[in-house]
């Protein structure tokens, strides 16, 4: 079956054939899910909170100008909307002290991956990573999970790609802070 593309449907769609939302609407829900999910930490949450994403993307189709790819749009529509909702809760958050040199050597990083167990790390690594920031874990899940490249991120997250790569350089050092600091005790 031929896939057509996004902005044939949003044509169609704003030309009121509503039908035509549908196969956006699958073609992007999962990872419009999996980004929220991971930004938020809450499965039920991040549920009500796409379905909020495709409302919002579905009203706001008049305004989709095309400067960016439709999915872009999507993600930073998804972005905004996770990012607002983990504004109004209270973080439970160890905290990392922010003035921690994050200058540690690229050799250390590699060192510390090849000596821990699997296992272990990937537990380590999803404790870490509930530990961050709303934002920190929504721009390491696009660039690591959803492969979007440093220039989209820049896009959905309304920072500079220069500011998107210091961020994501920042995060992955204070990650791996928090797993050292977790295989500590």
């Amino acid at each position: 079956m031929e896939r057509l593309s996004d902005n044939y449907y949003v044509e169609r769609i704003l030309r009121g054939e509503i039908v035509c939302f549908a196969p956006l609407l699958e073609r992007y829900s999962k990872q419009v899910f999996s980004l929220i999910v991971r930004i938020v930490g809450n499965r039920e949450d991040a549920e009500e909170l796409a379905q909020d994403v495709f409302v919002k993307v579905y009203e706001s189709l008049l305004s989709f100008r095309g400067d960016s790819s439709f999915s872009t749009w999507i993600y930073r529509i998804a972005y905004n909307i996770a990012v607002s909702a983990t504004r109004k809760k209270t973080p439970e958050l160890i905290s990392v002290d922010e003035d921690i040199k994050y200058d540690l050597a690229d050799e250390a990083d590699e060192q510390f991956l090849e000596d821990s167990d699997i296992n272990t790390r990937i537990g380590y690594l999803n404790c870490a990573m509930k530990q961050l920031l709303p934002e920190e874990r929504a721009l390491i899940t696009l660039f690591y999970n959803e492969g979007k490249s440093m220039e989209e991120i820049a896009v959905i997250s309304g920072l500079t790609e220069t500011n998107v790569k210091t961020k994501i350089f920042r995060v992955r050092k204070k990650l791996l802070i928090l797993i050292k600091t977790m295989e500590e005790k």
